[in-house]
């Protein structure tokens, strides 16, 4: 079950429609009241999430998900009309793990879903432990930690750590992550990863030097053995 916040009735009736005759079971809401009720009812698989709405702007929706235990790990995907660097960073930071700026086309937002439901549902829990300069990630419980002090990571921001760890010391170019990560033939904005590396290490802290910018080419956390 795929929900929808969306309070423009014409968005919100082409998401629905794009997702219903893409096999999705989908239903919309208008309002945070009535999406609060259904999710009293019922959790989703996935949130598609508008930032400008009546009662309560998507942003503090966000962060009260992402506060709940049982909805701390829902995929999320931003909808919104806002589309410079701050805006995008804003969202990131307080928990999204994907944002869509208005306009889009059906086919990129039906790939940018089944690319976060495919990767929140498969994972990596038969991984082992990974560590580097500090950095402590366990797949099996799908956490990460700095110097032993647990660190808050939306889903895309994990799944760079994860991929920049399991493969040590390779520098991953822009594009590379993108087909990994998005699991899509991102066309445009290749500044998608470098908002979510900036904001993934100013939430590593001090081990946030541990990943390295290859000028020109990516980024990569240093080889060697891991710790």
């Amino acid at each position: 079950m795929i929900y929808l916040l969306e309070d423009e009735g014409g968005i919100r009736n082409f998401v629905l429609y794009a997702l219903n005759n893409s096999g999705f079971e989908a239903e919309g809401f208008e309002t945070p009241s009535a999406f609060y009720k259904a999710m009293e009812e019922r959790l989703p698989d996935l949130l598609l999430l508008d930032i400008m709405l009546p009662e309560e702007d998507g942003i503090s929706i966000l962060k009260k998900l992402r506060g709940a235990g049982e909805t701390r790990r829902l995929p999320i995907i931003l909808l919104t009309a806002k589309s410079t660097e701050f805006d995008k960073v804003t969202g990131l930071d307080s928990g999204a793990d994907d944002y869509i700026t208005k306009p889009f086309g059906a086919m990129e937002l039906i790939s940018r879903i089944k690319a976060l439901l495919r990767r929140s549902r498969d994972g990596d829990a038969a991984a082992e432990e990974l560590t580097a300069g500090g950095i402590t990630l366990v797949p099996s419980r799908h956490e990460v930690s700095c110097g032993g002090a647990p660190v808050a990571l939306t889903l895309k921001e994990y799944e760079l750590l994860f991929t920049l760890l399991r493969e040590r010391g390779k520098v991953f170019s822009r594009e590379q992550l993108l087909s990994r990560i998005w699991g899509y033939d991102f066309k445009g904005e290749s500044r998608t990863v470098d908002v979510h590396i900036r904001t993934l290490r100013s939430k590593l802290g001090a081990c946030g030097d541990v990943i390295e910018t290859v000028r020109g080419v990516g980024y990569r956390i240093g080889g060697g053995a891991l710790d």
